[in-house]
């Protein structure tokens, strides 16, 4: 199943993040984005301060109705998101179903 298919799921405190195979697996899912130790990543660039805000705020409604909020970072035309699952400390499948969510907003 593709990841844009899905729906992020509640997180249980005390579940595992995933394995480093799973996180290889999924990556190929989301192209652009950067793998870090706990999270992924990704810069958008926009013609200004005004696309970045839309993005934003696509981003945010999204978010919501997953139940699974990025960190927003907002640069005058560039936005960086990053994608972790606090709650466990590490990545989860939502992270990237979230990610490729995002994708299909640009």
């Amino acid at each position: 199943m593709k990841l844009t298919d899905e729906n992020c799921k509640p997180v249980m405190t005390g579940e595992s993040s995933l394995s480093d195979q799973a996180v290889k697996e999924l990556a190929i899912q989301i192209p652009g984005w950067t793998i870090q130790d706990k999270s992924i990543d990704k810069e958008f660039q926009f013609r200004d301060f005004k696309g970045s805000i839309a993005f934003v705020n696509k981003v945010a409604d999204l978010a919501e109705k997953q139940n699974h909020h990025p960190d927003i970072c907002i640069f005058y035309s560039k936005v960086k998101l990053v994608l972790s699952t606090h709650k466990i400390g590490g990545l989860s499948r939502n992270d990237f179903i979230l990610a490729a969510k995002i994708d299909l907003l640009v």
